[in-house]
């Protein structure tokens, strides 16, 4: 038993983070987890980028207002995926390896099933969401020609994202990050020799994408077949485990539908966008871009604070978890004031980098100098959401941003668009009144949440008292 047990915990790049410095391992998660982000985000960002500056007007309007439709299905497996990490987080932290052995080859033959379902889905469902978009002409072409090829290719990114989710539920966000980084010079890379060399224009952008995501998930799946640590992939135990099955989903389908439905809602508010032309949606390409890097820090310690939590309350930990969440939203304020201040001052010649339209400068900058403001208060709601995930309560989070980024801020828009003013800033306003709506009841939830009490967190504790129990027996004899 002791021998199976070391070859388990193998070489120590997993981290324990039921002991020592709060503040040092969620600053030591995070960074590695944003800087992979931030590489991650330039997939797309490169995309506009050489589009925008070396094909056409239209071919970036539509690389960079396909985001959306992206995200929509996407969001359902991260959903899923956010849902295995919390479950391996937990059973890590309980230092119960057998489960946690299980839980990740049904998160790996999960993963097979559903690129397969993503694949078709995501090419069925790509003109009726161009159509939902008012997407026309040269633009529909360019974005449909784009999607096809991504979908296509987007066993890449499933295989990445849920391998280096599985990495980072032990506390390991520094490989998924070097695999990142090499898959974004990658594409970067492949980008400027299909454009400029080869003239593939929009197709070349999208082969590049899914090259470079094929690169980095098979790292990731190398990681984990060759390490010694808990979470090594065995290929003949790949199978689903009705019990691991049963927890991921519970955790992951509500934080799916919350990201699958909040994209598509994204889709309608593209659609307000687009209806004021060409300028308007180059403008608005450009500041969802800086949009995404603006999140990323709050994303970034968002998801450190779902393995904070999860791997604590997996020990019982309880108080200890609420001070990593405390910490994880201080850090997220006070970056991102700091990365708004840049912003504000620097608002054109960050949308001047993507495309240099006297208009679509003018507009983008508009867009980062109103609403850029309020992205503090989405610290609250991210961080805060995160945490409750690591307990196991995905459903609560995904209620609240369901009904501020769906339903209220499709109110937001019939209404100001019908009855007060149909022009572009007070539509664009709906992004931070739904921020600050989320983050107001995401803070009352959790102040009244008691986050040792979740079903999820009470079957991990059960087993970590019996880990435990096992443990001294063993010491005893």
């Amino acid at each position: 038993m002791e021998k199976a047990r070391r070859i388990f915990r193998g070489r120590q790049r997993d981290i324990d983070m039921t002991e020592g410095s709060v503040f040092w391992h969620i600053l030591t998660f995070a960074l590695p987890l944003l800087v992979g982000n931030i590489f991650q985000q330039m997939y797309n960002m490169v995309d506009t980028w050489v589009v925008g500056n070396y094909v056409s007007p239209e071919a970036f309007a539509a690389v960079g207002n396909v985001g959306p439709i992206i995200n929509t299905l996407i969001g359902l497996f991260s959903g899923l995926a956010s849902g295995a990490g919390v479950v391996i987080s937990q059973y890590y932290g309980a230092r119960d390896y057998k489960k946690v052995h299980d839980a990740v080859h049904t998160a790996i033959m999960l993963t097979v099933i559903l690129t397969v379902a993503m694949t078709v889905i995501g090419i069925a469902m790509t003109p009726m969401m161009l159509d939902i978009m008012k997407m026309e002409g040269v633009v529909f072409d360019e974005a449909r020609e784009y999607l096809t090829i991504y979908f296509a290719g987007v066993i890449g990114l499933l295989f990445y994202n849920m391998g280096a989710g599985i990495l980072r539920a032990v506390g390991d966000s520094k490989r998924p990050f070097y695999f990142l980084l090499v898959a974004a010079v990658t594409n970067t890379v492949l980008d400027l020799v299909f454009v400029l060399v080869f003239d593939m224009g929009v197709a070349g952008v999208a082969y590049a994408t899914i090259i470079a995501q094929a690169f980095s998930a098979a790292l990731t799946m190398a990681t984990l077949l060759r390490t010694h640590s808990c979470v090594r992939v065995i290929l003949r135990d790949v199978k689903i485990h009705m019990e691991m099955l049963k927890k991921t989903i519970r955790v992951g389908i509500p934080a799916a539908l919350q990201m699958a439905v909040t994209a598509f809602s994204n889709v309608f508010v593209q659609a307000y966008i687009n209806q004021f032309g060409t300028f308007y949606m180059g403008g608005w390409t450009a500041y969802s871009k800086i949009d995404q890097l603006i999140f990323l820090p709050m994303q970034s310690l968002a998801l450190a604070a779902t393995t904070f939590v999860g791997q604590n309350l997996g020990k019982g930990q309880v108080d200890r978890a609420k001070h990593g969440a405390r910490m994880a939203l201080a850090m997220a304020i006070g970056i991102t004031v700091f990365v708004t201040a840049i912003v504000l001052v620097t608002a054109p010649y960050l949308v001047e980098f993507f495309n240099d339209e006297p208009d679509v400068v003018r507009i983008g900058a508009m867009f980062l100098r109103w609403l850029t403001p309020f992205y503090v208060f989405s610290c609250v709601n991210q961080v805060y959401s995160g945490a409750l995930r690591g307990a196991g309560d995905s459903r609560t989070p995904m209620i609240i941003m369901l009904g501020s980024f769906v339903v209220f801020r499709q109110v937001y828009l019939y209404v100001v668009s019908n009855f007060i003013s149909n022009t572009i800033l007070p539509l664009a306003m709906s992004y931070p009144a739904g921020w600050l709506v989320c983050s107001v009841l995401t803070l009352i939830y959790y102040r009244h949440a008691n986050l040792g009490s979740k079903r999820l967190v009470d079957d991990v504790a059960l087993a970590s008292e019996e880990t435990v129990s096992e443990a001294a027996e063993e010491n005893e004899a």
